[in-house]
Order: structure tokens, then sequence, then C-alpha cells
């Protein structure tokens, strides 16, 4: 080996060392905005944790419309960004067809399976969690009458509502659950208005307790909620705090550590699928100050006993999207 061919070799060696040490991750947000106060928020927080506990910085984006997954995806795989991790189940046909032309890259989507050999695969048991916020619901309701409020008519939302009423009637089997959607399209994920209205619609139907997962659609159910005097639920993120003493709890949902999790394995991080449930921390629901007063003991206790019995796998609560059929709600 001649000097010159040592010395490009070293200078080659320096240059991807450096590279990788100078590789910064990225966040995609899915429609509905970084301060959803539910998911994409969540996401933001994990992102946070990372950048403060690490020194290090990130980069990000907020999508305005469907065709900017693909652009995003490629520029900041062109410019580099390593590992690049998206919100929203949305992403998987777009990231299916863009990982193979960046194997080098190493991705992260949450709520999709996409199999590649470079993407890690991030899902939840969301079932788990709304079970034991059905719970809490059917338990804290004096008509009897709870409500879902979903954001988008997918199976996803479905497996949250299913789960949901499977908690409600094992808490009271007498207890009616009344379900709506906001939409067939993106657009549901961010329309607090139509979620106060459906709100409203349920109120009318007697419901005085209802849980909302639908992203930032959800904090028109929670206004609503608080301002005609029932309870509401909140999801993902803990969101008690947007009306304390009104919101029953949260069903969360620790996407948080998913993008914490993607953004501390860094480059080279283990791809494959992950699932996160009531067992291993990624699935729960929240207590603090601003429930502390709604939540009696025999609830908590409940509930608690529920969640060690999904934990240790006696107590199984059905998977909306295992089969498209839910035991205990009629879509």
């Amino acid at each position: 080996m001649t000097l010159m061919t040592k010395f490009m070799g070293a200078v080659a060696a320096t240059a991807l060392c450096a590279g990788a040490a100078l590789a910064e991750p990225a966040l995609i947000f899915d429609l509905g905005g970084k301060f959803d106060k539910s998911f994409n928020e969540a996401a933001f927080g994990g992102a946070q944790r990372w950048a403060e506990e690490t020194g290090g910085t990130f980069r990000e984006i907020e999508l305005q419309s469907e065709a900017q997954r693909e652009q995003a995806l490629r520029r900041f795989a062109e410019a580099g960004n390593n590992p690049i991790v998206m919100t929203g189940f949305a992403f998987g046909d777009v990231l299916s067809q863009v990982a193979p032309d960046y194997p080098e890259t190493d991705f992260a989507i949450i709520d999709m399976v996409v199999d590649q050999p470079n993407v890690r695969s991030v899902v939840f048991n969301e079932h788990e969690g709304s079970y034991l916020v059905g719970m809490m619901a059917a338990m804290a309701s004096e008509s009897n009458t709870v409500g879902f409020i979903g954001g988008m008519d997918i199976p996803l939302i479905r497996k949250f509502a299913c789960g949901y009423a499977q908690g409600v009637k094992a808490a009271n089997p007498d207890a009616t659950v009344v379900a709506n959607m906001t939409g067939t399209t993106p657009a549901a994920w961010n329309d607090p208005v139509k979620g106060s209205e459906l709100t409203k619609a349920q109120i009318s139907q007697g419901v005085d307790v209802v849980y909302a997962a639908a992203g930032g659609t959800g904090v028109g159910v929670l206004q609503t909620a608080a301002d005609e005097g029932i309870l509401s639920i909140g999801v993902d993120s803990n969101q008690n705090h947007l009306h304390p003493g009104k919101v029953l709890t949260s069903m969360l949902k620790r996407v948080d550590n998913a993008v914490y999790q993607a953004f501390t394995d860094g480059p080279g991080m283990e791809k494959g699928f992950n699932v996160m449930g009531v067992a291993n921390g990624g699935i729960g629901y929240a207590m603090d100050e601003n429930n502390a007063d709604l939540v009696t003991e025999e609830m908590q206790t409940a509930v608690d006993a529920a969640a060690a019995q999904i934990a240790d796998g006696s107590l199984q609560v059905h998977d909306y999207m295992s089969d498209d059929t839910c035991p205990a709600l009629d879509f």
C-alpha cells in the first residue's frame, strides 16, 4: 500500500466519523401540528427530553399537506439526518418507498409496521389503556351513559373505541356507550369545532363522561365537556391540566418514550417490530393533582388490578385490528 493510499484512506475514515458525529436526528410530525396537546406534542416532548439530556440538536417539520410526506423524508435523508422518526400510520406507504433508497439511514415509524431492514416500527396496545379508562368512565358516570369521540374513522381509532367499550362493560354491564367519529379524511384530526358539536350531541343523549381519541379535535371535546359540566378523558399526552377538576384522567400512550429511545439509540439502532403496552410501561393512565379529587380509591384500586392482570396476561383485551370486530361496540 502506497503512502498516498494510506493517506486517502485515513482522510476518508476521518470524514466518515465526523459525519456520523454531526448527524442530527429528525422528527416529522403528522397533520394536526406539533402543539396538538396530544399525539404530536407527546412526540415533541420525547425529542425535547433527549435534547435537554444530551445537549444535542434535532431537525423537525410540521406537515401542511399529504404531499409533503415524501418530500420531508427525502429532504432529511439527503441532508444526512439519522435517524429520522415520523409520527403516524399515514407515513407507512411513503416510507416503504423511500427507505430502500437510503439504506444507510435508519428510520422509525410510530403506529405502523414497515418491513424494511432499516426501519424500526413502533406500535402500541392502545386497546389496553382504553380499557382501563373505560372502567374509570363507567365507575364515574352517574347516568350510565358514556361517550367516545374518535378522529379519522380508521381501524386504529376503532381499536381505541373497542378497548374503551370493553372496559366500560367490565365495570358496568348495563352501561351504554355512544361512539362517533369526526370524519373520514385527515382533516378529522384537527377540527375542534366538530369535536365540540359531537360532544354536545352526545350530552343530549345522556353522556356524562366522554373519551376523546381525536388529536387536535379532542381539544374541542375537552373544552365543551368542561363548559357543559361533564367529565372528559384525554389521550396520548397527559391532558388533565387542560381543565383541572374536569378531566377524569388521560390514557397515556408513551409516544414520547418511543421518540426519545429512537434518538438515544441513534444511527445503528435496533430495527424491526417494537410493541409498547401496559406490561412494558408504554401504555397507562394519568393521575396527578388535577384529577386527584375525581378518582376515588375504589376506582383506582379496580383499574390498577385490571392493569396488573393485563400485564401478566390473565386479562386479554380484544384488539379490534386483529379481526375488525368488537365484542362490546357496534360501529
